[in-house]
């Protein structure tokens, strides 16, 4: 009885297809992190910072393992961004976070460090790092109560 409930548990695993892993869904990923948005005309223009709160969805068929991805390895890609100061390329500030000796501080993004920058830069390197059984990863990041963006 055991070996036919082992193989009817692997055909249905085989035949499920595409799944979704949540992670952060009731109990988001929390990061800590500093930006500014250079270019704006407001008080983001400042340096200031956020505890931000995330969200990863991931899709994709089950590995050998049996899961869509380790969440170790999301979580991985994620905490890189923990307790740093995401500026946009081109901001003086890059210069005298370096010259501080503070320049691995900092992450240096092409658009300006918005949330839902912030949002498309994780997914992309989410896509990157994770392996080739996923087809979509969708990153939601929420900075405040009231500001929340993702796909």
């Amino acid at each position: 009885m055991a070996d036919r409930l082992s193989t009817e548990r692997t055909d249905a695993v085989a035949a499920a297809g595409e799944r979704e892993l949540v992670v952060g869904g009731d109990r988001p990923i929390r990061i800590s992190a500093g930006h500014r948005i250079m270019h704006h005309d407001g008080k983001c223009s400042r340096p200031h910072g956020h505890n931000y709160e995330l969200t990863v969805r991931v899709t994709g068929a089950l590995t050998e393992e049996g899961w869509v991805v380790d969440k170790g390895d999301v979580t991985a890609a994620i905490d890189d961004w923990d307790h740093r100061f995401l500026v946009e390329d081109g901001d003086p500030l890059v210069d005298a976070f370096e010259q501080s000796g503070d320049g691995d501080a900092l992450v240096v993004l092409d658009h300006p460090p918005t949330a839902e920058v912030m949002a498309i830069v994780l997914e992309k390197r989410l896509e990157a790092t994770l392996p080739d059984t996923v087809t979509d990863v969708g990153v939601t990041v929420r900075e405040t109560g009231e500001l929340a963006a993702g796909p």
